[in-house]
């Protein structure tokens, strides 16, 4: 695979962008406003964590997805609540074999797409609640994804990577063909972990174990994961939402490869770490709430698994959504403001 079209040049779609140019292969990112201007000017760049830089100066940076042509693989490394907004313009990109890789955290669009079963083929109403992302991106033509690495942009065509390297990937049949293989050879390639997975749901599971837990409390607490953690009510909330997650998930078929306990622990040992969602809240931006939180409601429902402490805890980080996009519709004055 040589042509890659990136639409999203943030954190993890500059980072994966940066790396796969730097490996020789031919990069496009579809982008927008300050992020597009700078990176026409001036490549993408990537901080590493020790401070050194690297710098992709040959790459393509547009907004028209037309004038990208059809590409080998495209990568969508937007949120997941972004995804829909531009649904209708990614099959541009599409040539008669194109791959897509979806590089959203939570439960994607796709998920019941060759899972088989009484829900084959169902819509999750929470990341598509048009169907529109199932209609313009035909699932046959997916890889799914889960990113592990934390980075972040901290200025126009600039990402700073925290740690991390590692993206697995997965056939959404579990199969192990020609295609998945490319796209894991050419992540490779760039440097970055990507193993072939025959259940690449389990991998998004064990993900979203953590993510719909303490980003919604952090979000909601403005607190850490540590501080989550070794707070005796928070940590018995962050269980009690993992468990009952864990009920839905093995009705699903899935298997956690990790103990609850140990999750856990895990998180609290990365130390007094904001989250994606506490960091979106403080900078004023939509959080990516549904995805994260709402789909596991919603597939609690499609199981009849009840879900009583991640439905409340959805129903007050939505509440938190609502009254963040009120404040970036009319800001507040603050005082003395118009005298």
């Amino acid at each position: 695979m040589t042509k890659i079209a990136i639409i999203g040049a943030g954190a993890v779609g500059g980072y994966v962008g940066v790396k796969l140019a730097l490996a020789g292969e031919e990069v496009t990112f579809i982008a927008r406003g300050a992020n597009l201007a700078a990176s026409r000017a001036n490549g993408m760049k990537l901080v590493l964590p020790d401070s050194s830089e690297q710098i992709a100066t040959g790459v393509r940076a547009l907004q028209d997805y037309e004038a990208a042509g059809p590409q080998d693989m495209v990568i969508l490394a937007m949120k997941a609540h972004q995804v829909e907004a531009v649904a209708d313009e990614v099959p541009k990109l599409f040539g008669p074999e194109t791959v897509v890789v979806t590089m959203q955290n939570g439960i994607p669009y796709w998920y019941f797409h060759k899972h088989g079963g009484e829900l084959e083929g169902s819509c999750v109403k929470s990341v598509d609640p048009h169907g529109r992302i199932l209609r313009q991106i035909a699932p046959e033509r997916v890889i799914g994804c889960v990113v592990y690495p934390a980075s972040e942009l901290i200025a126009p065509g600039v990402v700073r990577l925290v740690e991390g390297d590692r993206f697995p990937v997965g056939e959404l049949d579990g199969s192990v063909g020609r295609r998945v293989t490319a796209v894991s050879e050419c992540l490779t390639r760039a440097g970055f972990k990507a193993p072939v997975l025959e259940n690449i749901r389990a991998e998004i599971w064990l993900k979203l174990w953590g993510n719909l837990t303490f980003n919604p409390i952090s979000a909601l607490s403005r607190s850490t994961l540590a501080d989550i953690c070794q707070y005796p009510l928070s940590r018995e909330l962050a269980a009690a939402m993992m468990t009952e997650a864990q009920t839905v998930a093995n009705k699903l078929g899935i298997t956690f490869r990790v103990p609850l306990e140990k999750r856990i622990a895990g998180a609290e040992k990365v130390g007094k770490h904001k989250t994606s969602m506490l960091q979106d809240v403080e900078a004023g931006r939509a959080p990516e709430v549904d995805a994260l939180v709402g789909s596991v409601v919603e597939l609690g429902h499609l199981t009849r698994t009840p879900t009583p402490h991640i439905g409340t805890v959805y129903a007050l980080t939505k509440l938190l959504a609502k009254m963040l996009e009120e404040e970036r519709a009319s800001p507040r004055q603050g005082p003395g403001a118009g005298i």
